[in-house]
């Protein structure tokens, strides 16, 4: 793999994208994540977040470190990459449904409100933002996008495994990442 690309793994806060990040980096791929959010009931698996990607907009000091590397960024965030870098964006989809489910639940176990906006408002508000993605991303001749469904991931693993192996140059070990997929964290199914 080109050592000079980073990967970034991204979609929706609860797409599946912590599950990818751990596919990667079973699979071989070296990853950003500095371990400051640790596994829990949500994501007994770990969350592979790196805390600076919050602060993209201004601090992108720390891509260079992150070239030869993936890292988690949220869609929300994606707008903020700078030119000057290759990106390969492995980007989760997830049913809005699910991903509504998901975030109910975490806010629950948090003991936050759930209310403060309708389930109607909040999936129109992330169509309206993936469409707006999806438009930036296709713009960018420095970006390479691969779209992938959670739900192809736990029902077709070695299919999704390769295709995302030959996005990233068939550099990975794809029965590592295949061994780690674990539906039993499929939660939230409707």
């Amino acid at each position: 793999m080109d050592h000079n690309v980073i990967t970034i793994v991204s979609g929706l806060p609860r797409s599946g994208t912590s599950m990818m990040m751990k596919m990667l980096h079973a699979g071989g791929m070296s990853v950003l994540s500095d371990g400051v959010r640790t596994a829990d009931v949500d994501n007994p698996k770990g969350y592979y977040e790196f805390e600076r990607v919050k602060q993209l907009e201004h601090d992108r000091d720390w891509l260079i470190d992150a070239q030869g590397k993936a890292v988690k960024i949220i869609s929300a965030l994606l707008e903020h990459l700078p030119s000057g870098y290759v990106y390969k964006i492995i980007f989760m989809r997830r049913p809005l449904e699910e991903i509504l489910a998901s975030q109910r639940q975490m806010l629950i176990r948090r003991g936050e409100p759930t209310d403060r906006v309708s389930d109607d408002r909040l999936a129109a508000l992330f169509r309206q933002h993936l469409a707006q993605v999806e438009a930036w991303l296709s713009e960018r001749p420095h970006i390479e996008v691969i779209y992938v469904d959670y739900h192809d991931i736990l029902e077709n693993p070695d299919e999704q495994v390769t295709r995302i192996n030959q996005f990233l140059e068939n550099v990975l070990d794809v029965q590592n990442m295949t061994d780690v997929i674990d539906a039993s964290l499929y939660r939230q199914r409707l």
